[in-house]
């Protein structure tokens, strides 16, 4: 299989509800050949709060019973809940509507295989394939759809149990982005001693059209404000499908994923993992920090997909982003933002931290990441000029590195440059913005 893949990003199928890539007729179809690929007679299937994701979820499912399969249906769960559940169940694959980080009108599919992963891009591909073929099984080689709403519940009760007793912390917050965590992590802090602290619960109210909306990962400023202005020790925030995590420390500063890593990645070390899978786009000061400590450092394209393939191939035990997708295998298949915050409290409890001093004491290198809007299709950009381009102003850097690529997930032509000096980054940003436009 060679050619391209032209109805999966990085993250699954995504686009506007009810238009292109993601109406109802899409879904159906896009169900039944899941199935028809998979051969999967047991499938459980959930979704985010999206207004829209009742509707596709009827869609899905309907084209996965119509191949026969029998589906199970979680209903508002997070994506690391249905990767559980495939476990627990011993099911054949699973299936989640969200998408994830994007605002409400948007909305997407995304698969996993048996093993609670998300399928490779040449099962992707092999989807595609079969994706116009109009044959279909007859009746009554039709499954069965079962709602199985204490899935989530049972995913919450598992992730509460990773938490040692003694790391809790009084003085915490958790920000559900009005997402499928409103759901889940309610659940946590009851089967927790959190249940007995001084714990905060944002943004749970969720009306199918507020999810991410000023809130969450992508507006981290809901966080930090309110964990410094209410005196708060720590915050934890979410995205819509809460497969990623961003903390605010007690001053109201952001920890992203390269500093959990950090964290995380000295805490396995004494379990034997010694080395971590981290993206193109993580801070060059994270590898510099593990060299110290002896842990060795491999680069992989951006996605948790293949962030979790490079751990497979390096067998690593750890892996993530900087936006937060991290990956503990020996705790979960794919990322998780509420175990990652469980195993950080264990970390930095037995690692004896302080967090408030973690962001001074990374000492990041100046990185700005921006964003061009593309007007094109992005299989039409020019990316062969586009890295020409890349390569002139890397050329001009002693130490640094200049990265450019398109979004799987937006419209958008990305722009990440790293230097030892700001003035050197804004510089460059600035001049190769002006440049690329023309390319978007």
């Amino acid at each position: 299989m060679n050619r391209e893949r032209k109805l999966f990003g990085t993250d699954g199928v995504r686009d506007l509800a009810n238009t292109g890539n993601m109406t109802p007729e899409f879904a159906l179809r896009l169900g039944r050949s899941f199935i028809r690929c998979t051969h999967g007679r047991k499938i459980v299937v959930g979704s985010d709060t999206r207004l829209s994701g009742r509707m596709l979820e009827g869609a899905l499912c309907s084209g996965m019973s119509s191949e026969g399969a029998e589906v199970h249906v979680a209903g508002i769960i997070p994506t690391p809940g249905i990767s559980y559940a495939v476990k627990a169940l011993g099911a054949d694959g699973g299936a989640v509507i969200s998408a994830s980080h994007n605002p409400a009108e948007y909305n997407g599919i995304k698969f996993l295989g048996a093993d609670g992963c998300k399928l490779s891009d040449a099962e992707e591909l092999a989807i595609e394939e079969v994706f116009s073929c109009d044959e279909r099984s007859t009746f009554p080689n039709v499954g069965r759809i079962i709602d199985a709403p204490g899935l989530v519940k049972d995913y919450a009760l598992h992730v509460a149990s990773l938490l040692k007793p003694e790391a809790v912390i009084d003085r915490a917050a958790f920000d559900c982005a009005n997402g499928a965590s409103a759901m889940s992590v309610p659940v946590l802090v009851d089967a927790t001693e959190f249940s007995r602290l001084n714990t905060h619960i944002l943004a749970q109210d969720f009306d199918g059209l507020n999810i991410n909306k000023s809130c969450g990962v992508m507006h981290m400023s809901h966080l930090t404000d309110y964990v410094k202005d209410k005196g708060l020790a720590l915050g934890f925030a979410f995205d819509g499908d809460a497969d990623r995590v961003l903390v605010s420390d007690g001053k109201g500063r952001m920890i992203d994923g390269d500093i959990l890593l950090w964290v995380l990645g000295r805490w396995l070390k004494s379990a034997g993992n010694s080395r971590v899978v981290v993206t193109v786009m993580s801070n060059m000061a994270l590898e510099a920090h593990f060299a110290d400590e002896g842990i060795e450092t491999v680069r992989c394209p951006v996605g948790d997909r293949y962030v979790l393939e490079a751990m497979r191939e390096t067998e690593a035990g750890l892996g993530g982003e900087q936006s937060g997708h991290i990956i503990a295998s020996s705790f979960t298949s794919t990322g998780d933002g509420l175990c990652t915050a469980m195993l950080f409290l264990n970390a930095i409890h037995d690692l004896g931290e302080d967090v408030s001093t973690l962001v001074d004491r990374f000492g990041r290198y100046p990185q700005k990441l921006t964003n061009l809007t593309l007007k094109r299709p992005r299989e039409s950009v020019d990316m062969a000029a586009v890295n020409e381009i890349a390569a002139e102003y890397q050329s001009r850097l002693s130490s640094g590195r200049v990265f450019i690529r398109t979004s799987g997930t937006e419209p958008l032509l990305r722009i990440l440059v790293e230097a030892p000096d700001a003035e050197t980054v804004d510089g460059f940003t600035a001049e190769l913005s002006l440049r690329l436009e023309k390319f978007c």
